[in-house]
C-alpha cells in the first residue's frame, strides 16, 4: 500500500463549495481508479482554507501512471481545480511495518 498525501490550499470563502466538490470528485472519479483503496479528507481548524487529502493506493504507479495519466485525472481537476489557490503539494509514503 502507498499513501498519497496532498496538501491543498483553496481560495478564501469557498470552503462550503469545496467541501462538496472534493467529496464528489473522490467518490465519483478517483474511487473508480485502478488501485484505489480508500481516502480521508481533513480540513484545517486554524487555517480553514487548508485541506489534507489522504488516498491509499495499491501501488505508486496506480496513482502516478494509471490515474494521473488517464482522462479521469482531468475530470478530477475540473471538479476541484477551480477552488485551488495554488498547486497542491503531493507526496507519497510507504508504511514502515
Amino acid at each position: 500500500m502507498i499513501l498519497e498525501i496532498a496538501e491543498i490550499r483553496i481560495k478564501p470563502g469557498s470552503q462550503d463549495a469545496f467541501d462538496a466538490a472534493i467529496r464528489t470528485g473522490v467518490e465519483t472519479v478517483i474511487s473508480k481508479a485502478k488501485g484505489f483503496q480508500g481516502y480521508k479528507v481533513f480540513k484545517g481548524i486554524e487555517s480553514p482554507e487548508r485541506y489534507v487529502l489522504q488516498i491509499s493506493w495499491a501501488t505508486l504507479e496506480n496513482h502516478t501512471a494509471d490515474f494521473r495519466g488517464s482522462p479521469a485525472f482531468l475530470e478530477w481537476r475540473a471538479i476541484v481545480g477551480p477552488f485551488f489557490a495554488g498547486p497542491p503539494m503531493v507526496e507519497h509514503f510507504n508504511p514502515l511495518a
